[in-house]
Protein backbone atom coordinates (compact mmCIF):
# COMPACT_ATOMS: atom_id res chain seq x y z
CA UNK A 1 0.00 0.00 0.00
CA UNK A 2 1.08 3.26 -0.93
CA UNK A 3 1.20 6.21 1.27
CA UNK A 4 0.58 9.49 0.10
CA UNK A 5 1.31 13.16 1.54
CA UNK A 6 -1.27 15.44 2.19
CA UNK A 7 0.84 18.49 1.11
CA UNK A 8 0.75 16.79 -2.37
CA UNK A 9 -1.21 16.54 -5.19
CA UNK A 10 -2.30 13.23 -6.16
CA UNK A 11 -1.50 12.18 -9.90
CA UNK A 12 -2.39 8.82 -11.59
CA UNK A 13 -4.43 5.58 -10.94
CA UNK A 14 -5.04 7.00 -7.11
CA UNK A 15 -6.24 10.24 -8.08
CA UNK A 16 -10.66 10.43 -8.09
CA UNK A 17 -11.00 7.80 -5.28
CA UNK A 18 -13.26 7.80 -2.36
CA UNK A 19 -11.56 9.35 0.70
CA UNK A 20 -12.56 8.00 4.06
CA UNK A 21 -11.25 10.72 6.38
CA UNK A 22 -10.66 11.12 10.09
CA UNK A 23 -7.70 10.22 12.49
CA UNK A 24 -8.48 6.58 13.15
CA UNK A 25 -6.21 6.32 15.79
CA UNK A 26 -6.62 2.47 17.33
CA UNK A 27 -8.52 1.76 13.88
CA UNK A 28 -11.54 0.33 16.18
CA UNK A 29 -14.56 -1.28 15.22
CA UNK A 30 -16.32 1.73 14.89
CA UNK A 31 -13.39 3.03 12.46
CA UNK A 32 -13.60 0.19 10.22
CA UNK A 33 -17.32 0.54 9.88
CA UNK A 34 -15.92 4.13 7.93
CA UNK A 35 -13.18 2.51 5.99
CA UNK A 36 -15.54 -0.22 5.15
CA UNK A 37 -18.18 1.68 3.47
CA UNK A 38 -15.23 3.88 1.82
CA UNK A 39 -14.03 0.64 0.12
CA UNK A 40 -17.69 -0.96 -0.43
CA UNK A 41 -18.50 2.29 -2.54
CA UNK A 42 -15.10 2.34 -4.12
CA UNK A 43 -15.20 -0.93 -5.17
CA UNK A 44 -18.88 -0.03 -6.64
CA UNK A 45 -17.46 3.40 -9.17
CA UNK A 46 -14.31 1.47 -9.48
CA UNK A 47 -12.23 3.65 -8.38
CA UNK A 48 -9.16 3.90 -5.31
CA UNK A 49 -10.40 3.64 -1.97
CA UNK A 50 -8.14 5.95 0.43
CA UNK A 51 -8.31 6.10 3.91
CA UNK A 52 -6.92 9.86 4.91
CA UNK A 53 -5.47 10.46 8.59
CA UNK A 54 -3.75 13.29 10.60
CA UNK A 55 0.09 13.09 12.16
CA UNK A 56 0.34 14.43 14.79
CA UNK A 57 -3.18 13.75 16.23
CA UNK A 58 -4.67 17.50 16.37
CA UNK A 59 -4.99 16.97 20.42
CA UNK A 60 -1.12 16.75 20.18
CA UNK A 61 -0.61 20.00 18.14
CA UNK A 62 -2.58 21.71 20.30
CA UNK A 63 -1.89 20.20 23.67
CA UNK A 64 1.84 18.97 23.17
CA UNK A 65 1.69 18.92 27.07
CA UNK A 66 -1.05 15.75 26.84
CA UNK A 67 0.86 12.50 28.11
CA UNK A 68 1.21 9.90 25.21
CA UNK A 69 -2.30 8.39 23.80
CA UNK A 70 -1.75 6.77 20.94
CA UNK A 71 -3.06 3.43 20.32
CA UNK A 72 -0.97 2.91 17.13
CA UNK A 73 1.74 4.16 15.06
CA UNK A 74 1.36 5.29 11.24
CA UNK A 75 3.18 2.39 10.32
CA UNK A 76 0.44 -0.01 11.85
CA UNK A 77 -2.67 2.35 10.63
CA UNK A 78 -1.05 1.65 7.38
CA UNK A 79 -1.06 -1.94 7.67
CA UNK A 80 -4.40 -1.79 8.96
CA UNK A 81 -6.09 0.05 6.24
CA UNK A 82 -4.29 -2.56 3.76
CA UNK A 83 -5.88 -5.06 5.39
CA UNK A 84 -9.28 -3.37 5.49
CA UNK A 85 -9.29 -3.15 1.59
CA UNK A 86 -8.14 0.39 0.96
CA UNK A 87 -5.34 1.03 -1.65
CA UNK A 88 -3.57 3.89 -0.38
CA UNK A 89 -2.89 6.06 3.27
CA UNK A 90 -2.92 9.69 2.82
CA UNK A 91 -1.39 11.46 5.50
CA UNK A 92 -2.40 14.94 6.40
CA UNK A 93 0.68 16.46 8.70
CA UNK A 94 -0.97 18.52 11.15
CA UNK A 95 0.95 21.85 11.61
CA UNK A 96 0.46 25.51 12.30
CA UNK A 97 -0.54 26.01 8.38
CA UNK A 98 -3.16 23.36 8.64
CA UNK A 99 -4.81 24.48 11.66
CA UNK A 100 -5.14 27.85 10.02
CA UNK A 101 -7.13 26.20 6.68
CA UNK A 102 -10.69 27.24 7.06
CA UNK A 103 -13.85 24.33 6.32
CA UNK A 104 -14.04 25.97 2.63
CA UNK A 105 -10.68 25.34 1.71
CA UNK A 106 -9.87 22.23 2.98
CA UNK A 107 -12.37 20.29 0.69
CA UNK A 108 -11.80 23.00 -2.51
CA UNK A 109 -8.09 22.68 -1.50
CA UNK A 110 -6.72 19.57 0.06
CA UNK A 111 -9.88 16.97 -0.62
CA UNK A 112 -10.75 18.40 -4.34
CA UNK A 113 -7.46 20.07 -5.46
CA UNK A 114 -4.96 17.95 -4.39
CA UNK A 115 -6.52 14.33 -3.31
CA UNK A 116 -8.66 14.91 -6.42
CA UNK A 117 -11.80 13.27 -3.97
CA UNK A 118 -14.70 12.12 -6.13
CA UNK A 119 -16.44 11.30 -2.84
CA UNK A 120 -15.57 11.14 1.33
CA UNK A 121 -16.94 8.98 3.99
CA UNK A 122 -16.38 10.09 7.48
CA UNK A 123 -18.14 9.00 11.07
CA UNK A 124 -20.66 11.08 12.19
CA UNK A 125 -18.36 13.40 14.94
CA UNK A 126 -15.85 14.25 12.30
CA UNK A 127 -15.23 18.01 12.84
CA UNK A 128 -12.17 20.01 10.57
CA UNK A 129 -11.64 23.32 9.40
CA UNK A 130 -9.68 26.19 11.78
CA UNK A 131 -11.26 26.46 14.99
CA UNK A 132 -13.10 23.25 14.35
CA UNK A 133 -15.97 25.15 12.35
CA UNK A 134 -16.57 22.30 10.06
CA UNK A 135 -18.95 19.52 10.62
CA UNK A 136 -20.73 16.62 8.90
CA UNK A 137 -23.33 18.94 7.98
CA UNK A 138 -20.88 21.68 6.73
CA UNK A 139 -18.48 18.70 4.52
CA UNK A 140 -21.93 17.71 3.32
CA UNK A 141 -22.95 21.27 1.81
CA UNK A 142 -19.42 21.90 0.79
CA UNK A 143 -18.83 18.34 -0.63
CA UNK A 144 -21.81 19.01 -3.08
CA UNK A 145 -20.56 22.42 -4.58
CA UNK A 146 -17.92 20.36 -5.67
CA UNK A 147 -19.69 17.48 -6.70
CA UNK A 148 -18.20 15.33 -4.13
CA UNK A 149 -20.71 12.40 -2.64
CA UNK A 150 -20.86 12.60 0.95
CA UNK A 151 -21.69 9.99 3.29
CA UNK A 152 -20.99 9.50 7.39
CA UNK A 153 -21.58 6.33 8.97
CA UNK A 154 -22.78 6.12 12.65
CA UNK A 155 -21.53 5.03 15.80
CA UNK A 156 -21.01 1.56 16.51
CA UNK A 157 -22.27 -0.04 19.51
CA UNK A 158 -21.35 -2.78 22.15
CA UNK A 159 -24.77 -2.84 23.55
CA UNK A 160 -25.26 0.56 25.09
CA UNK A 161 -22.37 1.90 24.65
CA UNK A 162 -20.61 3.78 21.48
CA UNK A 163 -17.45 2.49 21.07
CA UNK A 164 -14.66 4.66 20.94
CA UNK A 165 -10.84 5.19 21.73
CA UNK A 166 -11.61 7.09 25.05
CA UNK A 167 -12.63 3.49 25.91
CA UNK A 168 -10.15 1.77 25.06
CA UNK A 169 -7.74 4.39 26.52
CA UNK A 170 -9.86 3.62 29.75
CA UNK A 171 -9.75 -0.26 29.41
CA UNK A 172 -5.53 -0.07 28.45
CA UNK A 173 -4.98 2.13 31.72
CA UNK A 174 -7.45 -0.04 34.24
CA UNK A 175 -5.16 -2.99 33.43
CA UNK A 176 -8.05 -4.74 31.16
CA UNK A 177 -6.60 -5.22 27.64
CA UNK A 178 -9.43 -7.99 26.55
CA UNK A 179 -11.88 -5.12 26.55
CA UNK A 180 -9.24 -3.63 24.75
CA UNK A 181 -9.03 -6.13 22.41
CA UNK A 182 -12.55 -6.65 22.07
CA UNK A 183 -13.78 -2.89 20.57
CA UNK A 184 -10.21 -3.31 18.87
CA UNK A 185 -11.49 -6.31 17.51
CA UNK A 186 -7.56 -7.33 17.80
CA UNK A 187 -5.22 -7.45 20.76
CA UNK A 188 -3.59 -3.86 21.43
CA UNK A 189 -0.25 -3.40 20.17
CA UNK A 190 3.13 -1.86 20.95
CA UNK A 191 5.71 -1.65 18.08
CA UNK A 192 9.25 -0.34 18.53
CA UNK A 193 12.99 -1.36 17.77
CA UNK A 194 14.57 -3.76 20.12
CA UNK A 195 17.23 -1.62 21.83
CA UNK A 196 20.37 -2.50 23.93
CA UNK A 197 19.33 -2.13 28.01
CA UNK A 198 21.24 -2.91 31.03
CA UNK A 199 20.95 -6.79 29.95
CA UNK A 200 19.97 -7.79 33.69
CA UNK A 201 17.47 -9.78 32.81
CA UNK A 202 20.06 -11.98 31.21
CA UNK A 203 21.68 -12.57 34.24
CA UNK A 204 19.20 -13.64 36.29
CA UNK A 205 17.33 -16.48 33.12
CA UNK A 206 14.81 -13.92 31.53
CA UNK A 207 16.51 -12.11 28.83
CA UNK A 208 14.21 -9.42 27.48
CA UNK A 209 13.66 -7.49 24.46
CA UNK A 210 13.33 -3.80 25.68
CA UNK A 211 11.06 -1.60 23.51
CA UNK A 212 10.66 2.24 24.26
CA UNK A 213 7.09 3.17 24.99
CA UNK A 214 7.38 6.51 22.39
CA UNK A 215 3.78 7.70 21.85
CA UNK A 216 1.71 4.93 22.56
CA UNK A 217 -0.68 5.58 25.70
CA UNK A 218 0.99 3.73 28.89
CA UNK A 219 -1.34 1.10 29.78
CA UNK A 220 -1.07 -0.37 33.58
CA UNK A 221 2.21 -0.62 34.85
CA UNK A 222 2.26 -4.47 35.97
CA UNK A 223 3.15 -8.22 34.23
CA UNK A 224 1.01 -8.81 30.72
CA UNK A 225 0.82 -12.43 28.94
CA UNK A 226 2.14 -11.07 25.73
CA UNK A 227 3.01 -12.70 21.69
CA UNK A 228 5.40 -10.54 19.78
CA UNK A 229 5.17 -10.79 16.21
CA UNK A 230 8.53 -10.85 14.51
CA UNK A 231 9.37 -9.01 11.23
CA UNK A 232 9.78 -12.45 9.41
CA UNK A 233 6.56 -13.80 10.41
CA UNK A 234 7.02 -15.86 13.37
CA UNK A 235 5.11 -15.50 16.22
CA UNK A 236 6.41 -15.75 20.25
CA UNK A 237 4.88 -16.44 23.72
CA UNK A 238 5.85 -14.73 25.93
CA UNK A 239 6.10 -12.60 29.37
CA UNK A 240 6.68 -9.00 29.86
CA UNK A 241 7.52 -6.20 32.46
CA UNK A 242 5.55 -2.63 31.24
CA UNK A 243 6.61 -0.27 33.91
CA UNK A 244 9.55 1.26 35.20
CA UNK A 245 11.22 -1.78 37.10
CA UNK A 246 10.97 -0.78 40.93
CA UNK A 247 13.73 -3.63 42.06
CA UNK A 248 16.17 -1.97 39.79
CA UNK A 249 17.77 1.60 40.15
CA UNK A 250 17.19 3.59 38.21
CA UNK A 251 13.28 3.87 37.31
CA UNK A 252 13.32 3.23 33.72
CA UNK A 253 9.76 3.14 31.45
CA UNK A 254 10.07 0.18 29.56
CA UNK A 255 8.06 -2.57 27.73
CA UNK A 256 10.26 -5.56 28.53
CA UNK A 257 8.99 -8.98 26.94
CA UNK A 258 11.07 -12.51 27.53
CA UNK A 259 9.79 -14.33 25.21
CA UNK A 260 9.43 -18.60 26.24
CA UNK A 261 11.97 -20.95 24.32
CA UNK A 262 13.86 -18.33 22.01
CA UNK A 263 17.59 -16.63 22.49
CA UNK A 264 18.34 -15.23 18.86
CA UNK A 265 19.62 -11.69 19.25
CA UNK A 266 16.57 -8.70 18.59
CA UNK A 267 18.48 -5.95 18.77
CA UNK A 268 17.87 -3.02 16.17
CA UNK A 269 14.97 -5.70 14.64
CA UNK A 270 11.02 -4.00 14.75
CA UNK A 271 8.91 -5.90 16.47
CA UNK A 272 5.49 -5.86 17.55
CA UNK A 273 4.45 -7.45 21.25
CA UNK A 274 0.54 -7.85 21.61
CA UNK A 275 -0.97 -7.45 25.16
CA UNK A 276 -3.16 -10.35 25.87
CA UNK A 277 -4.13 -10.66 29.78
CA UNK A 278 -2.80 -8.29 32.76
CA UNK A 279 -1.17 -11.24 35.19
CA UNK A 280 -0.55 -8.60 38.50
CA UNK A 281 0.83 -5.17 39.31
CA UNK A 282 4.65 -4.13 39.37
CA UNK A 283 6.18 -4.97 42.55
CA UNK A 284 9.47 -4.37 44.26
CA UNK A 285 11.66 -7.43 45.38
CA UNK A 286 14.21 -7.86 48.23
CA UNK A 287 16.48 -9.90 46.41
CA UNK A 288 17.28 -11.19 42.90
CA UNK A 289 15.97 -14.63 44.29
CA UNK A 290 12.78 -13.31 44.85
CA UNK A 291 12.07 -11.65 41.51
CA UNK A 292 13.09 -14.58 40.01
CA UNK A 293 10.88 -16.84 41.83
CA UNK A 294 8.11 -14.73 40.72
CA UNK A 295 8.92 -14.70 36.99
CA UNK A 296 8.79 -18.16 37.04
CA UNK A 297 5.30 -18.53 38.72
CA UNK A 298 4.27 -15.42 36.16
CA UNK A 299 5.59 -17.56 33.15
CA UNK A 300 3.81 -20.30 34.15
CA UNK A 301 0.81 -18.10 34.55
CA UNK A 302 1.20 -16.40 31.30
CA UNK A 303 1.98 -20.08 29.38
CA UNK A 304 -1.23 -21.37 30.50
CA UNK A 305 -3.43 -17.92 29.51
CA UNK A 306 -1.77 -17.99 25.88
CA UNK A 307 -2.04 -22.34 25.49
CA UNK A 308 -6.03 -22.01 26.22
CA UNK A 309 -6.43 -18.75 23.80
CA UNK A 310 -4.72 -20.88 20.74
CA UNK A 311 -7.16 -23.62 21.77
Amino acid sequence: MERLSGNDRIEGPLRGGIVALGNFDGFHEGHQAVVGRAVELARSRGVPAVVATFDPHPVRFFKPETPPFSLTTLDQRQRLFAEAGADAMLVYHFDTQLAAVSAQDFVADYLLGRAGATGVVTGRDFTFGAKRVGNVSVLAELSAEHDISCETVGPVSDGDETISSSRIRAALQAGDPATAARLLTRPFAIQGMVQHGDKLGRTIGYPTANIDMGGYIRPRYGIYAVRGRLPDGRVLDGAANLGVRPTFDPPKELLEPYFFDFSESLYGHVIEVELHAFLRPEAKFDSLDALTTQMAKDCDTARAILSAQAQ
